[in-house]
């Protein structure tokens, strides 16, 4: 890998085109190294995962809107799928209903360093270009390798949220990035693409604050779009604001850390192999990232107070100690009350790790439907123990968050928890079980049997089989439709009925 340093440039500076950031994006883009077998395994892997999610979000209502936006966009030819739908629709349309369904449940792959990132989001709008383009299984493969290195790169290096600027901004040039690698664009379209997709998906933080809307789910989509849309625009000579990062009236001096501050980007060299993906990881439990591996200890727990006699009635207080990510987006830092209401929305709950370390310690269990339901929220008993947890920053967990060493990186907690007579019981867990370094990490066969659990009473047996013998077949394909799933009409009929819009 070679560090790039990224940062503001005067007007009046000597800053050739070719040592923009977006143009050293470009170039891994574009160079024709062969994807490895490590690589090529995830991303099948990856696929699977996204399908499974998007089975078991497909007749929510931000997802049954999303679908009947592209509903209504049908293409006679060309065109691309719309998960549980026959035939084919406008790509960047098919993308966006697509990316809902993934992202519905925040309940897909991740990765954390300096910035947060979903980067299987970038699975629906790369395969929906390849699908408009008539794209096999080989090309997609390459397209995904590089959305997932530009993506994993960029949140290495470049961190958002602390200006409050929404983790979608790495999304787009990703995305751009992605499909540049796909259709074989040379660099310098994939350069003008890459800048326009990062203008036009940069937006604030207040999706993943305080009541939280269905827009959480809409807005990685949204930004896959866009850069489906960027794609198009350069393709047809159209350019980009440049230098986009690095301008005088750029991202950095203005809505990052500002003129003076220096980034450093990790990209591959020439000819090296992608591989970021490989330092990705997914999710066992539908709930954001740094809540995994609390639901997991929130687990281990319960079942330690239940051989010992240990009722949770009778708790006074639980803290938990865990990064600074943690406290201040999930937690008691983050200063929400929402977080603590039992009528808040679904994607504010999955924010809360106060309610989500409460309902899985007193179930010692998480299900991506039951565990936010209103009537599980508003339970008295939750409520009164989800009241009495909170969050405080310790610096080595920040410290471990933070952590280049795969041996140390880390996402957990230690949770202190005291009872009403003094007794006090402290256990932590540094990464979620599933993790690779975790207790039962997921490997080909976990990804498949979470397919299956999700898509159960969703997905005919018949279809779950020939969607897996696809996926797993996914560089041989020749008709990239084979990766879409349809469903039942009855299936289709279960989700909420969506009054109409402007189309």
């Amino acid at each position: 890998m070679i560090n790039h340093t990224v940062h503001t440039h005067r007007s009046s500076e000597e800053f050739p085109y070719e040592d923009h950031l977006a143009h050293k994006i470009a170039r891994v883009a574009v160079d024709p190294v062969e994807v490895p077998a490590e690589t090529r395994e995830m991303i099948i892997n990856r696929i699977i995962d996204n399908a499974a999610v998007s089975a078991a979000s497909v007749v929510r209502r931000p997802v049954t809107s999303a679908r009947a936006m592209a509903a209504a966009r049908p293409v006679s030819e060309g065109g691309a799928s719309v998960f549980g739908l026959p035939g084919t629709y406008s790509a960047e349309w098919a993308a966006l209903a697509n990316g809902t369904a993934v992202r519905e449940l925040d309940f897909h792959d991740t990765f954390l360093a300096a910035e947060y990132s979903h980067p299987g989001d970038n699975i629906p709008p790369i395969l929906a270009a390849a699908q408009q383009a008539g794209k096999g299984g080989r090309e997609l493969i390459r397209g995904l390798a590089t959305g997932y290195e530009i993506q994993v790169d960029l949140v290495r290096g470049i961190c958002l949220h602390e200006h409050k600027i929404d983790h979608v901004a790495h999304l787009g040039p990703s995305v751009a990035a992605g499909i540049g690698t796909l259709l074989d664009l040379d660099a310098d379209t994939t350069y003008q693409a890459i800048g326009q997709a990062l203008h036009t998906t940069t937006a604030t933080r207040q999706s993943r604050k305080g009541l939280i809307s269905s827009w959480k789910a809409f807005a990685p989509a949204f930004a896959g779009k866009m850069a489906i849309e960027a794609v198009d625009r350069a393709m047809h000579g159209e350019g980009a604001p440049a230098p986009i990062w690095e301008g005088e009236d750029g991202v950095i001096a203005w809505l990052l850390s500002g003129p003076d501050h220096i980034y450093t980007v990790p990209l591959p060299g020439e000819g090296e192999e992608k591989r970021g993906i490989l330092d990705t990881y997914t999710k066992e439990h539908s709930a954001e990232y740094q809540s995994q591996a609390p639901i997991d200890l929130a687990r281990r727990m319960g079942d330690r107070f239940a051989e010992q006699g240990l009722d949770t009635k009778d708790i006074a207080s639980i803290v938990l100690h865990t990064s600074h990510h943690t406290h201040y987006v999930i937690g008691t830092g983050s200063n929400d009350p929402q977080k603590f209401d039992p009528t808040a929305s679904r994607e504010t709950l999955d924010h809360s790790i106060m309610y989500i370390f409460a309902v899985a310690l007193e179930d010692r269990a998480w299900h991506h439907e039951r565990s936010y339901a209103p009537e599980r929220a508003n339970q008295p008993a939750t409520i009164e123990l989800w009241n009495k947890i909170s969050t405080v920053e310790d610096p080595e967990w920040t410290r471990r968050y933070h952590s280049t060493d795969p041996a140390e990186k880390a996402f957990g907690a230690r949770a202190v928890v005291t009872f009403a007579d003094g007794t006090v019981v402290e256990d932590e867990l540094a990464v979620a079980d599933a993790h690779p370094l975790g207790a039962r990490p997921f490997a080909r066969e976990q990804y498949i049997a979470k397919f299956r659990t999700l898509a159960e009473g969703v997905v005919s047996k018949e279809e779950q089989d020939r969607f897996l013998a696809a996926a797993e077949n996914t560089e041989s394909l020749t008709d990239l439709s084979e990766l879409n799933i349809e469903l039942e009409q009855d299936v289709l009929n279960r989700a909420p009925k969506i009054s109409g819009g402007l189309f």
